[in-house]
């Protein structure tokens, strides 16, 4: 190992878009990158742009709260190709002066590494790199994350990094550092076994208002709109011991009463997994709440696990129904059948559940959907008695649905992410409607 240990700046990017809000979402990726760093020594800092607790945010923010809440925001010039959407763009996240201050404040850094998240968001990306670079334009910029994987090419292009990183293993850390820095180190934890990584770094925030949590990589189901499978292949469990580990250093070490689970398959072999962390959780006798926002699967759901997820602490379920045309939804996914989710509804309003704690997601906006069968799906599922919840579908290459997307868009959805946006129905013909939008909205709401 070399004897002088770099100095890695990590940055979470601004977001540009039509409206962003903060439901549940930390850059775990990123933190949980930090964590290795910091385990081998070398030197980290850490802005994140979408701060909404930082230093100077008090009097500019203040709906800021612990859990969920909104970014900071100003509107700016749409990007070329949406100018026809009407609707306002904003930055979202502190304003550049703020940002500009926190990396004047710091010691060069011998590496810089930025983050990305939904691929349309890249325009936030490339003003960050740019603000970076005008402050430190001799440190190198790597660039991970999602946009970076599924969009490569382009981001080698645009995103203006030096260097683009793509999919999510960690073993290729050292070879980075080394080639950008001059610095060795051999890698003391095995990157394909999560159970043997350090808790992500999530004291590097100004305030930890809730920490996510995964317990699972990967997926075992192949949904046609997903790219789970290109981002983290194969399907790995943490052992439900060091789960419940981690929830009680965080809860008692530093006050953390809500958890919010990042899975893709938190409740797939429930009795074999999810349930012993539920177990071990009403064992530790732990007063926090947990929530699952991301669309968790409907078959493993019973009166008697959802009797078991509501005595643990579960407060916010949102399942992945997507469509309510059962007959044809092998076009989409093998996830789940109408009797399975009326059964689902049925056990987990037994358990106790309200309809504000329950929702169910509905993609809008698919390739050759019409509107009418979004309306019949809403209704399905209000009648259910349960909260209709509209995800806007956003076209991701390297899905099975990618070329339909393609196929049916109006925009030139390859050349550009910008028109993947889900805010303006990019797989829609008739294009961005304020009339259908409405529409949708009052009818999920009424």
């Amino acid at each position: 190992m070399n004897s002088t240990s770099p100095h890695i700046l990590l940055v979470n990017p601004w977001i540009h878009d039509f409206a962003a809000y903060d439901f549940w979402a930390k850059p775990l990726g990123l933190l949980l990158v930090a964590a290795h760093l910091r385990r081998h020594g070398l030197h980290v800092s850490y802005i994140d742009c979408l701060d909404r607790f930082h230093p100077q945010s008090g009097s500019r923010n203040p709906a800021a709260r612990h859990g969920r809440g909104p970014y900071l925001k100003t509107e700016i010039s749409k990007p070329a190709g949406l100018s026809h959407v009407p609707r306002r763009f904003s930055r979202y996240g502190i304003p550049p002066e703020w940002f500009q201050a926190d990396l004047a404040a710091l010691s060069r850094p011998d590496l810089i590494m930025v983050t990305s998240l939904m691929t349309y968001w890249y325009p936030g990306v490339q003003e960050t790199i740019a603000a970076i670079r005008a402050v430190f334009p001799d440190s190198p910029v790597i660039l991970g994350g999602i946009y970076a994987t599924l969009c490569h090419d382009h981001a080698v292009s645009f995103s203006g990094a030096d260097d683009v990183f793509t999919g999510s293993d960690l073993s290729r850390l050292p070879e980075i550092i080394a080639g950008h820095t001059g610095y060795s180190f051999d890698w003391e934890t095995d990157p394909n076994r999560p159970d043997t990584w350090p808790k992500p770094a999530f004291d590097l925030q100004h305030k930890i208002g809730y920490i996510p949590i995964l317990t699972t990589i990967g997926c075992p189901f192949d949904c046609t709109y997903c790219a789970v499978h290109h981002l983290h292949p194969g399907f790995s469990r943490r052992p439900p011991a060091a789960v419940v580990a981690e929830i009680e250093f965080w809860h008692h070490r530093h006050d953390v009463d809500d958890f919010v689970f990042y899975d893709d398959a938190l409740l797939v072999d429930f009795d074999n997994h999810a349930r012993l962390i539920f177990e071990k959780v009403l064992q530790a006798r732990l007063n926090v709440r947990f929530h699952l926002p991301n669309a968790v699967h409907i078959r493993e759901i019973s009166e008697d696990s959802a009797r078991l997820m509501r005595r643990a602490g579960i407060t916010t379920v949102r399942l992945g129904l997507e469509t309510a045309d059962f007959a044809h939804r092998e076009q989409l996914d093998r996830k789940v059948n109408e009797t399975e989710y009326h059964h689902a509804v049925t056990g987990l309003k037994q358990a106790g559940f309200s309809k504000k704690q329950l929702g169910a997601y509905l993609l809008a906006g698919l390739p050759g959907q019409s509107i009418e069968s979004v309306e019949r799906a809403i209704r399905v599922v209000r009648q259910s008695g349960i909260t209709p919840i509209l995800a806007h579908y956003t076209p991701i290459p390297h899905t099975a649905m990618w070329e339909a997307a393609r196929a049916a868009s109006p925009y030139d959805i390859a050349a550009d992410p910008v028109f993947t946006n889900n805010a303006i129905f990019p797989c829609r013909r008739e294009g961005f409607s304020w009339e259908t939008y409405s529409r949708l909205k009052q009818l999920v709401i009424s």
